[in-house]
């Protein structure tokens, strides 16, 4: 048997371990594992793995708020992972967990190779540390006052509601979010990976064309531009994760791990397949390609700490790393308050994936441009293509094949021509799917069961059906309708997996490949038809949104947290300027995670405002909006500029952070009262 034409591995990121997969989430696999199952429609020997990301403090805290330990939580939530991935047809070769064997011994290699190579530094850092829970804080465990404008319980690293960053050491009244308890500041050892010693290396990866999409690597030049800054790879017990060789009480790092845990994935895969070798994929020799896809928010570990980690490590480096976008639902970021936040399962209880499958590949293209689920249009779409078109080819001629000709198809095309002419366009689909322009697929596809319907609607084979002379007309009309059926369906089983079996089984055929469309299919007995697809009722995805809604009394603060502020007379309410202003511009502010600066109309006057909406909010989606900003805040200085406002927005934070409208027919300038 000859080798396959290329021989790629295939890595989606990795899903923590804390929690259910949602629609969000599988954007990414679906996506991957359309592009998985297009590599191997061609021939090629294509391997999808995976894991679950296993390690962290999250993880311990919430296995200790539960009642369980870290490795109950952890292979709970691989069981329901498992199942919700298959269940929506992703389907890996091998789905392993980073807290295993395999990822314990490389990661310990890879750690080991770092340090000889001079890689490594110590430094002390200095921490927020509970003393009663004795453990130091992440900065996202900390909750306080936020020092500039006072506002109640903020991060320990920034504050959502007027946007400025500082360190945790400077939060007024701050506690410890495990215990409650204040922080107090203590001195720790940790263990850096020198970046900085990459940048040759990782300058000519990024600059090759290959690796990286161009607005990955745009974005990647900036931060080359503001310096590449040591890596903290390890954290303090009490943590959950691989201990560091060596030490009694430091810990890798989640972020080393991780990604690591590609690599052990792939050699948990390769004790069960004997003839895979792991050296053949990661030895830094290998000739086969190792692609990794990956949400945009997490492209800095990818493409800077991973490339370097594997290359001072002695390993290849990734073929490509493909970043993809975000997903709104209807228009907004996804929210359990707002009941968008829908779960796999929620899904799967009211909706077949396919139609899910579909929409996503409609809508993805090869960027890192966010996509939007709009529920009413998703109905449209999904009944219109895939029932209105592409099965509706294959129930207008299946009938006739089957009732007047005993199932067996003509020994020739009455229109060959049209049907090489269909088989031409193989190549550009094929080009679509591989630059993961799916999209682009999709369009091709479906116009090409537009024309597929027009030729049956042209001959009408239900009329010529009423004169027995005319049969094999009938049988001829209706085996070239199922032959573009057939090419139809064979270019979209990468989406369709489940119809395309369905239609295998209608054509009397163990599986479809993608060469099979390049050829009629002749003289053969088909099967009798049954429903290959049915129609989206409307009622079903009202059942699961309805399903999404959080209970009545969900985000209602925890008890003890449910007091308003102070009372207040008119006369300081008074005191605030609140205004409606029109945000000209939005952009990102380098150097800072969390801001975004923001241009502000007032009516005739602009303003400059710093706001700590960045995990909300992309720019693009704020310019020409209203909002409500306090106009006569006193300006405040920050390191990235000053600020000369304030503007309004609600929510607990993070992704759950909505900026305050005003209603149709207010103006720049207005004063709120």
């Amino acid at each position: 048997m000859s080798q396959p034409e290329r021989r790629i591995l295939v890595t989606s990121a990795l899903p923590y371990a804390n929690g259910p997969i949602h629609i969000g989430h599988l954007v990414e696999y679906i996506q991957t594992d359309i592009w998985v199952r297009f590599q191997r429609a061609r021939g090629h020997e294509c391997l999808y793995v995976c894991a679950d990301d296993a390690h962290g403090t999250p993880i311990m805290l919430k296995a200790r708020q539960e009642g369980i330990t870290p490795e109950q939580l952890i292979e709970r939530t691989w069981h329901d992972h498992t199942r919700d991935f298959a269940d929506f047809l992703v389907e890996f070769d091998n789905f392993h967990s980073t807290h295993s064997t395999e990822n314990r011994e490389l990661t310990e290699l890879v750690y080991a190779r770092l340090r000889e190579g001079g890689h490594i530094v110590e430094r002390e850092i200095e921490q927020a540390w509970d003393p009663q829970e004795k453990m130091f804080l992440p900065d996202r465990y900390i909750r306080g006052e936020c020092p500039r404008c006072g506002a109640a319980d903020q991060y320990g690293d920034s504050c959502e509601a007027c946007g400025a960053t500082y360190a945790p050491a400077e939060l007024k009244n701050a506690v410890s979010v495990v215990s409650g308890s204040a922080p107090v500041q203590k001195k720790s050892l940790h263990y850096f990976v020198k970046l900085a010693g990459f940048e040759a290396m990782l300058d000519a990866w990024i600059s090759d064309g290959a690796h990286v999409q161009a607005p990955v690597a745009k974005k990647l030049r900036e931060w080359f531009d503001d310096g590449l800054r040591d890596w903290d790879i390890s954290r303090d017990a009490p943590y959950f994760g691989f201990r560091i060789p060596g030490s009694d009480d430091k810990y890798f790092y989640v972020w080393l791990d991780a990604p690591i845990g590609y690599m052990a994935s792939f050699k948990h895969l390769c004790a069960r397949r004997p003839e895979l070798d792991f050296d053949d994929f990661w030895g830094a020799d290998s000739k086969a390609e190792v692609h990794h896809f990956i949400g945009k928010d997490i492209i800095y570990f990818h493409t800077l700490f991973w490339p370097a980690t594997l290359s001072a490590a002695g390993f290849r480096t990734p073929t490509s790393v493909h970043a993809h976008g975000f997903l709104t639902v209807n228009g907004q970021k996804m929210s359990k308050s707002r009941g968008t936040l829908v779960m796999a399962r929620t899904w799967l209880e009211h909706l077949d994936p396919e139609p899910l499958r579909y929409y996503y590949a409609a809508k993805l293209g090869s960027g890192i441009d966010d996509i939007d689920l709009s529920l009413d249009d998703f109905v449209q779409r999904v009944n219109a293509d895939l029932v209105g078109k592409l099965v509706n080819i294959a129930s207008r001629c299946a009938g006739f094949i089957v009732k007047g000709h005993d199932g067996q198809l003509a020994d020739a095309l009455p229109e060959p021509a049209l049907f090489e002419t269909f088989a031409a366009e193989g190549e550009t689909i094929a080009a679509h799917y591989e630059n993961r322009d799916f999209a682009a697929a999709m369009r091709v596809v479906m116009g090409l069961a537009d024309r597929a319907n027009r030729y049956i609607d042209d001959h009408k084979p239900w009329i010529l059906a009423k004169d027995p002379a005319r049969a094999h007309e009938v049988q001829g009309v209706c085996t070239q309708g199922l032959n573009h059926y057939r090419q139809l369906i064979t270019w979209l089983a990468p989406v369709l997996p489940r119809t395309a079996q369905r239609s295998a089984e209608l054509f009397n055929v163990d599986a479809f490949v993608w060469h099979d469309a390049q050829a009629p299919l002749l003289a053969h007995r088909i099967n009798p038809y049954k429903p290959l697809l049915t129609r989206i009722d409307p009622a079903q995805v009202n059942k699961m949104t309805e399903a999404s809604q959080p209970p009545a009394d969900a985000g209602k603060p925890a008890s003890g947290a449910t007091d308003l502020a102070p009372e207040c007379t008119i006369d300081d309410f008074t005191k605030v300027d609140l205004r409606v202003a029109r945000i000209v511009k939005a952009e990102h502010v380098e150097g800072a995670d969390k801001l975004l600066r923001l241009t502000l109309d007032l009516g005739g006057t602009t303003r400059n405002v710093f706001a700590g909406i960045r995990s909300a909010y992309e720019p693009a989606e704020l310019e020409g909006r209203l909002t409500v900003m306090v106009a006569n805040l006193a300006p405040r200085k920050m390191r990235f500029g000053v600020s000369e406002g304030m503007v309004l927005a609600a929510g607990p934070g993070g992704k759950d952070l909505f900026i305050l409208s005003p209603d149709d027919g207010a103006e720049p300038g207005m004063k709120v009262k």
